[in-house]
């Protein structure tokens, strides 16, 4: 059998990792399986093991890949404008239909947050520094520094996942764009606190 390039076996794992981060969000860690991830990532079962040693430890890592996506997101807007502007621009996409529509491409802490808190150790140090890095990244664009920023920023951030989570249980569409709406409003108004 031959070998497979060093960058051939990066460019899977990154695969798995990715196809991992969206299942995960999708159907949530205990629902979606090892071959799940591995036909979605468009490879084969047997070869999960050349690149993790257990499912915790792709879920760890799929983990910190999702939180990166919402990260970046944030940091763009960062750098297109400044505090509360950024801000602003972030509770506006958050609180979008498209991402009550779609959890898979969306925030972990909405998508697998209640799941998160029971997983594995590794698994939660992952959420827990993910959710860390985007609190602190809310906490710099509120500015002023220190505890007060910190809280506000964790009020926020709990604000933005609660809404999207009750946005996506809602019985209609119009229900989910009254709370998505709601918590728009309530996002926004706290900016100006």
């Amino acid at each position: 059998m031959p070998r497979v390039s060093k960058e051939a076996k990066a460019a899977s794992h990154e695969k798995i990792i990715a196809a991992a981060a969206r299942l995960f969000r999708e159907k949530g860690i205990a629902a979606t399986s090892v071959a799940d991830v591995m036909k979605a990532a468009g490879l084969t079962h047997g070869g999960f093991y050349r690149h993790f040693r257990s499912k915790d430890d792709l879920a760890a890592a799929a983990i910190t890949h999702a939180f990166e996506d919402i990260a970046r997101m944030l940091e763009t807007a960062m750098r297109q404008n400044t505090g509360h502007a950024a801000l602003a621009i972030y509770i506006e996409r958050y609180l979008s239909e498209r991402h009550a529509a779609d959890p898979g491409s969306g925030c972990p802490i909405a998508a697998i947050g209640a799941e998160a808190a029971r997983a594995p150790a590794a698994e939660r140090a992952a959420f827990a520094r993910g959710s860390e890095r985007v609190i602190g990244l809310i906490a710099a664009a509120i500015g002023g520094g220190g505890q007060e920023a910190s809280a506000r920023a964790s009020g926020l951030m709990a604000l933005l996942a609660g809404t999207i989570v009750l946005a996506r249980t809602a019985r209609s569409d119009r229900a989910r764009r009254d709370i998505l709406a709601a918590g728009r409003r309530l996002a926004l108004q706290s900016l100006k606190d």
